[in-house]
């Protein structure tokens, strides 16, 4: 057996590169530290067990892993090659690991620092560009302090920590340096600013419930969702719950079942993959959730991202991240319990309650999910 903390340890201080290598690290899994075989068989399932460890939520932002076996002098191995971030820190349960020499290391504050500036001239993710024009002060910091970051940093950290409150916000990629200047990232102005509609325009959901099937039929309702990334999570929670029916059937004199016409777990995720997925930057298009008599659109500005495609939308294991460091935020605020699953949640929750599968509609400009509703 291989230890899996260890491993993951190695593969946050390999995306650090704290050292400045600029070249892949090697993780190596079925040898001895003597180079000798250590008889691990390397298995199909192990190999994906490596490989979800991208993913699984404990290590923030996302590496950049390649999992393959080999045979190296006569052993078969496991290999995790790690690529070196463009947005550190990258943290493994919220602690950030580096290279130290040949082992691997807890970053001092110092180093994380230094982490944080490495990032400066990369072409780093929309979400923790720096927003020049905002100010650390528009921010909610009382938010931040009492709230954010108990969520987002084990306890023992916190109570050793002695930063200031931009040392902080620069650590966790809600501030960045322009010239000798802190401002808020996007990412910090999502989460913190209560005016980040002044900055990043279409940051807002669009609710419509509609009295028919198409957008010519009366309006029965319409809200404007927006805020803080935690009341704008919040209010479409309530909004969806309040929208959804439930009918109750009689099986006997005294038992009923009720039934809802649409699962809340299902809209739940495809609400939160919206949010976290779209495209931020360069519209004022904001998330649209259109509540038809027979269905619901969520429309999503931004076509799929990376390595997701038109022609492999939705399978399993297929997932990328076009706001790695939101997606981050949503995990540790408890909305997202394991990352590249939300779709697959949300297909089984609509099979369990009796609702068709979900019908995608892909373009180079928006992502369109459309739930409907089940037959009675």
């Amino acid at each position: 057996m291989f230890d899996r903390e260890k491993i993951c340890q190695a593969i946050c201080a390999f995306a650090n590169d704290l050292p400045g290598h600029n070249a892949p690290g090697v993780v190596f899994i079925g040898v001895k530290d003597d180079g000798t075989c250590a008889g691990t068989g390397i298995t199909d399932a192990l190999l994906q067990q490596l490989a979800s460890y991208r993913s699984d939520g404990n290590i923030a932002p996302f590496p950049t892993i390649t999992v393959e076996k080999r045979r190296l002098n006569g052993c078969d191995v496991g290999v995790a090659i790690v690529k070196p971030s463009d947005s550190t820190p990258i943290r493994y349960k919220g602690q950030v690991w580096i290279r130290v020499g040949p082992r691997r290391a807890i970053a001092t504050p110092e180093e994380e620092r230094r982490l944080s500036e490495k990032r400066r001239g990369k072409d780093v993710p929309f979400d923790i560009r720096p927003v020049s024009s905002a100010k650390v002060a528009g921010l909610d910091l009382e938010y931040f302090i009492k709230e954010y970051l108990p969520s987002a940093l084990p306890k023992e950290i916190l109570e050793k920590n002695g930063r200031t409150t931009e040392e902080q916000l620069l650590a966790l990629r809600f501030a960045a340096h322009v010239n000798e200047t802190i401002v808020p990232t996007t990412l910090g102005l999502l989460v913190l600013s209560p005016n980040c509609l002044d900055y990043i325009p279409g940051a807002y959901i669009q609710f419509l419930r509609i009295d028919g099937i198409d957008l010519a039929a009366p309006i029965r309702n319409e809200k404007r969702i927006d805020g803080r990334l935690v009341e704008v999570v919040r209010m479409v929670d309530e909004v969806v719950s309040a929208n959804i029916e439930v009918s109750t059937d009689i099986v006997t004199g005294l038992a009923e079942t009720r039934k809802a016409d649409y699962p809340i777990v299902a809209l739940r995720q495809l609400m939160l993959n919206a949010i976290m997925h779209r495209n931020y930057d360069g519209t004022a298009a904001p998330v649209r959730i259109f509540w038809f008599n027979n269905r619901i659109e969520v429309l999503s500005p931004g076509g799929p991202y990376g390595q997701v495609t038109v022609g492999n939308f939705g399978n399993p294991g297929i997932t990328d991240y076009r706001n790695p460091n939101l997606a981050e935020v949503l995990k540790n605020l408890g909305w997202v319990q394991k990352f590249g699953v939300g779709i697959q949640l949300a297909r089984a929750e609509l099979k369990k309650n009796g609702n068709p599968d979900i019908d995608h509609q892909l373009s180079a400009e928006h992502i369109s999910e459309i739930i409907r509703k089940k037959a009675k």
